[in-house]
């Protein structure tokens, strides 16, 4: 059976950004998804659409079929304030490197990454870890098959739900520390 729209695909990836090992699957964990559902970048999917159990490909997504150029408007300045949890500032998440959910106006959920704490205010990036980056994947496909309505129900559905804790990747859909670049 070839990879299609609608099918259930386990693949084992691994993820080279900047000359390094981003991500990559366990030998005993392939990545599973619903190809043509948008669980995955498009060009991802696209890169491993007709291949076969076995089948093997090696393909790179420039920033623009990945997570998109690198946005200067989404590094901004927020007063500490905004840190307060019941009535005082939430020092002990204000650091370089913190990774903190957030909310905007609209009630977009978005993670914001701490880039400078200063005295009265903190710097935060909200662009995707892997904006600007280029892509580099190594797939080998494990397996392909019809999917079936317990598939339907692990996946929330017939339908792609979108990756909201911002950081994973992995296209499980749950919180961890995944960076492989798949959800969107």
């Amino acid at each position: 059976m070839k990879v299609d729209k609608n099918k259930m695909v386990a693949v084992h990836y691994k993820l080279t950004v900047d000359g390094q090992i981003a991500d990559q699957s366990k030998p005993d964990a392939p990545l599973e998804f619903i190809c043509g559902t948008g669980m995955l970048l498009p060009k991802f999917e696209e890169a491993v659409m007709g291949k076969s159990a076995g089948d093997k490909v090696s393909f790179t997504l420039e920033p623009k079929d990945g997570y998109g150029e690198v946005i200067p408007e989404a590094v901004v300045e927020l007063p500490k304030t905004v840190f307060m949890m019941d009535g005082k500032i939430a020092e002990e998440i204000l650091f370089v490197g913190s990774q903190v959910p957030m909310s905007d106006a609209n009630g977009n959920r978005m993670i914001g990454v701490i880039k400078e704490v200063m005295p009265e205010s903190v710097k935060m990036d909200f662009n995707h870890p892997m904006a600007g980056k280029t892509l580099n994947f190594d797939v080998e496909v494990v397996s392909v098959r019809d999917v079936t309505p317990e598939d339907l129900a692990s996946k929330g559905g017939c339908h792609c739900h979108d990756c909201d804790c911002g950081d994973h990747e992995c296209g499980d859909h749950e919180c961890g520390d995944h960076e492989c670049g798949h959800c969107h």
